[in-house]
């Protein structure tokens, strides 16, 4: 047993990773749990596609603006916690962690600019009992001395990421690591074949992260539902998000990790109506919202919620943390969450970038079934340069279909307060088209018949 309480076999440890039904061994031979180089392959874990990556070397991947001595640090990092069972989420934290530290560079004494006597990718300190000099600048030792504190920190893979690598560290830069997540979780994803797209919460490593659940990367989808009216498609290239239909009061999570930087009633009508009742297509704005800022300079966004949101500016939030609830309040024909990611911390349009693509990178793809617009009227009803008919969005879920209408243009103006706004001269065209037992502004359920479709609910 050695100083940190690891279990050696002589001849070396055989461990498993399982993941789409796979089983593939890890094999780590009885040296390498005491130091030195790391020699066996990364096993991939195959949660989701592969990065396409260019070898470097026979085992080094090529990762952007990062040198070949970075990224064969980043994979020692990595194949030390497969080692030691640590699950992919550690990898992340681990990874961010030297990034902030050292940026991934093995760093020795560096005499006068040198903080105490902190050395290695870690910057940890031999007066503080992480090793001697010589072993903290051993990248496996230092990887594997990390690893053993953060394993003793009570609910480290619920914690957001800064918390977790503070508590291990005990910087003098607490909210330092946070940054670095996106930027780690894409070196996790390129070297170890997707590992960040498994669970946050998985017990073991290679456990693929289901549809509810924060992945290693640190992202979770806000609501499991299908995906209506997407990303600035043809019928309405001013709409900067995804609409995500639901039933009313389904709860609403926060995506990642960050701080609530605006949350409002939004509303530029006159006479001044309340958000804590149901919009409709002629109602402007964005009802209740509010936005978050997440490390890397993403920023999420969240409307049409029933009432008031459970978080307010200044507040921070884990991933998968309760923030509202699903509504119809502000320019909405029926309950769902109208939801917009944006980069560089640009809350305008020109920051907006398509939520499924984005999502769909973390892990955490958004809807649970693929939705199918219609529109229903005559065709000159929908001819260039006239608004168009009466849509009414169908969307296909497990086991029934959810009909929403959807009026007017559907175009949005870029603004940041204003992102979910119809203009003012694109009234909304009711009445055109049969309604499938449907009135304007309602939503339900419905499934199909030989007739068509009938109530459900």
């Amino acid at each position: 047993m050695s100083r940190f309480g690891w279990g050696v076999a002589v001849g070396g440890g055989l461990g498993l990773l399982l993941c789409g039904g796979l089983a593939a061994p890890v094999i780590v031979s009885a040296g390498a749990l005491f130091g030195g180089e790391l020699k066996e392959a990364v096993t991939p874990a195959s949660c989701g596609s592969a990065a396409t990556t260019q070898l470097v070397g026979r085992q080094t991947v090529k990762i952007p603006d990062r040198s070949a001595a970075q990224v064969r640090n980043a994979t020692t990092i990595i194949r030390t916690g497969q080692a030691m069972k640590v699950p992919p989420r550690g990898w992340v934290i681990a990874v961010a962690t030297a990034i902030q530290e050292s940026q991934l560079t093995n760093l020795g004494h560096l005499g006068a600019d040198n903080d105490h006597d902190s050395q290695g990718m870690f910057q940890q300190r031999p007066s503080q009992g992480w090793g001697t000099p010589a072993q903290v600048r051993d990248p496996v030792y230092a990887s594997r001395a990390f690893y053993a504190r953060l394993l003793k920190v009570k609910g480290w893979q619920k914690l957001p990421l800064t918390v977790a690598a503070q508590r291990v560290q005990r910087s003098a830069y607490p909210d330092a690591y946070a940054k670095h997540e996106p930027e780690a979780a894409r070196i996790v994803d390129a070297i170890a074949d997707g590992a960040a797209r498994t669970p946050a919460a998985a017990l073991a490593a290679g456990q693929c992260a289901q549809a509810d659940e924060v992945t290693s990367s640190g992202w979770v989808r806000p609501v499991s539902a299908p995906v209506g009216s997407g990303f600035r498609s043809g019928g309405r290239p001013g709409h900067d998000g995804v609409d995500l239909s639901t039933r009313r009061g389904t709860p609403i999570k926060a995506a990642a990790a960050g701080t609530v930087v605006h949350m409002e009633c939004d509303n530029q009508s006159a006479p001044w109506y309340s958000c804590n009742r149901d919009g409709s297509p002629n109602t402007p704005g964005c009802g209740w919202y509010l936005d978050i800022r997440h490390a890397g300079g993403v920023i999420t966004r969240y409307c049409h919620m029933l009432r008031r949101p459970l978080v307010s500016a200044g507040d921070k939030v884990a991933a998968g943390q309760q923030i509202g609830v699903v509504g119809t309040s502000g320019h909405s024909s029926g309950p769902h969450l109208h939801f917009e990611v944006h980069l560089r911390g640009d809350r305008s349009s020109s920051g907006a970038v398509d939520p499924v693509r984005f999502m769909r990178g973390k892990g955490a793809s958004l809807g649970e079934g693929k939705g199918k617009e219609v529109s229903v009227g005559r065709p000159e009803d929908t001819a260039p340069g006239k608004p168009p008919a009466t849509a009414w969005r169908i969307y296909r879920t497990r086991s029934r279909l959810l009909v929403a209408p959807r009026t007017g243009t559907g175009r949005y103006p870029s603004t940041p307060r204003h992102p979910d706004k119809e203009p003012a001269d694109a009234p909304a065209t009711p009445g055109k088209g049969p309604a499938p037992n449907l009135s304007e502004g309602e939503t339900r359920l419905c499934s199909p018949s030989s007739s068509g479709f009938s109530r459900t609910s």
